[in-house]
C-alpha cells in the first residue's frame, strides 16, 4: 500500500497516511502503532555483564530513559542515545535497542542514557528535539547534585566525558542537540557527536533516494521517508525546512558559524540516506568540521538493529569496534 493512500479501517474513518505494517494516521487525528517490534523489559538480560534500569526523567512530558551500565572498574564516558523511527514510530523499549545498546555498552565500555522522546505527529517537531535538549540538561543537573536514589549510576559515570548520538531520527536528534549546546560554544564536556545514518531530507532528490525505489536491500523506503517528514515536521513545512534539511539554504546559524564537537558519521551502502550523508559531511569538511564518516558495505539502513544476516552481524560488529575508537579516542587521558 502506497504511504499516502487513503483507506478505511474499523476505526471507521479515513485512513489519511500509512506506512504499511508500521502506522496508520486517521483523518480524526487518531494514531495507530502497530506492533511490528516488542517491547522488552530493562530486566531482559542480553548482556549478562551490563545492569540496565528506567528512570523518568520529565513528569511534564512523560519523558524517560533506559540506562546501561557495564560491569567495570573506575569512573566511565556517557553516551546518551536517542532511537530511530522517522520520529513516529519505535521506543527505548524496543528489543532492537535493548540489544544493540546493552551490548555497544558493553563493547565500547561506556554507560548508555537510551531516551525515549515524544513522537509525531501528535508531537511534531520541535519536540523531539526539545526532548533531545531536555535529557542533556538533567543529566548535567545530576552532574553538580548527587543523589543516593540515583548513585547507581552517578557514581559509575564521568560527566566530563560525554557523547550524544543515535540513528536515523534519532541521529537528526543528536546533530540537532549539539548545535543548540554549541550555540553558546561547544562545553568541554561534549567530546563527540555519533550519527549513525542520520535521518535528513530534502526537496531535491539525490542519487540514492532515486534509486532507492528499485532496490529492495533498504528498510527505509523513499514513500515511507516522505510520509514520516509530513507527520514530523510542522504543517506547511517541505523538507527543505532545517529541522529535515541541515543544508538548506535557509538554515541558520550556517554551518561555517556552527560550533560543534568531532563527529562520527555511520553511513550505509544501501541506504536510501546514502548520498544525503555524504553530502552532509563533506560539507562539515568544507565548513571546517572534524568528522570521520564510514561507508558500511552491503547493508542498508538500520542493519544493526532490523538484520540479523550474516553480513549485518559483520558489520555491525565493524561499526561497534569504530564507535567504541572514537569515544576513547576524545577522551581526556589524565
Amino acid at each position: 500500500m502506497s504511504a499516502a493512500r487513503r483507506n478505511y479501517s474499523h476505526h471507521g474513518t479515513t485512513i489519511v497516511e500509512e506506512i504499511e505494517g508500521l502506522l496508520k494516521v486517521h483523518e480524526d487525528g487518531h494514531v495507530e502503532r502497530l506492533p511490528a517490534m516488542p517491547d522488552v523489559p530493562c530486566t531482559w538480560a542480553p548482556e549478562p555483564n551490563v545492569a540496565r534500569r528506567d528512570i523518568s526523567f520529565n513528569h511534564s512530558t512523560d519523558l524517560w530513559a533506559r540506562f546501561y551500565i557495564p560491569n567495570r572498574h573506575g569512573q566511565l564516558p556517557l553516551l546518551v542515545y536517542f532511537h530511530g523511527g522517522g520520529f513516529c514510530i519505535g521506543s527505548a523499549a524496543w528489543r532492537c535497542y535493548h540489544e544493540f545498546l546493552a551490548r555497544l555498552s558493553s563493547q565500547a565500555n561506556c554507560l548508555i542514557m537510551s531516551v525515549s522522546y515524544r513522537l509525531a505527529p501528535e508531537n511534531r517537531l520541535p519536540a523531539a528535539y526539545e526532548d533531545g535538549l531536555a535529557a542533556i540538561k538533567w543529566v548535567r543537573q545530576h552532574a553538580a547534585y548527587r543523589t543516593d536514589e540515583l548513585s547507581w549510576w552517578q557514581t559509575k559515570c564521568n560527566f566530563s566525558q560525554m557523547f550524544v548520538g543515535g540513528d536515523s531520527a534519532g541521529g537528526a536528534i543528536a546533530n540537532n542537540v549539539a548545535a543548540q549546546l554549541g550555540l553558546a560554544g561547544v562545553p568541554a564536556w561534549l567530546k563527540g557527536v555519533i550519527l549513525i545514518q542520520p535521518f535528513f531530507g530534502g526537496e531535491t532528490r539525490t542519487s540514492s533516494e532515486k534509486n532507492s525505489r528499485q532496490s529492495m536491500r533498504s528498510t527505509l523506503s523513499l514513500a515511507a521517508s516522505d510520509c514520516y517528514w509530513r507527520l514530523a515536521l510542522p504543517l506547511g513545512s517541505n523538507r527543505d525546512h532545517p529541522w529535515c534539511n541541515p543544508l538548506a539554504m535557509l538554515s541558520s546559524p550556517k554551518l561555517e558559524d556552527l560550533r560543534l564537537p568531532p563527529l562520527l558519521v555511520c553511513i550505509s551502502e544501501m541506504d536510501a540516506l546514502r548520498d544525503r550523508n555524504l553530502e552532509f559531511c563533506k560539507a562539515m569538511e568544507r565548513g571546517g568540521k572534524s568528522v570521520e564518516y564510514d561507508v558500511y558495505g552491503g547493508v542498508g539502513h538500520a542493519f544493526q538493529v532490523l538484520s540479523k544476516s550474516p553480513m549485518s552481524q559483520v558489520r555491525t560488529q565493524e561499526m561497534m569496534t569504530n564507535i567504541k575508537a572514537f569515544i576513547y579516542n576524545r577522551r581526556d587521558h589524565i
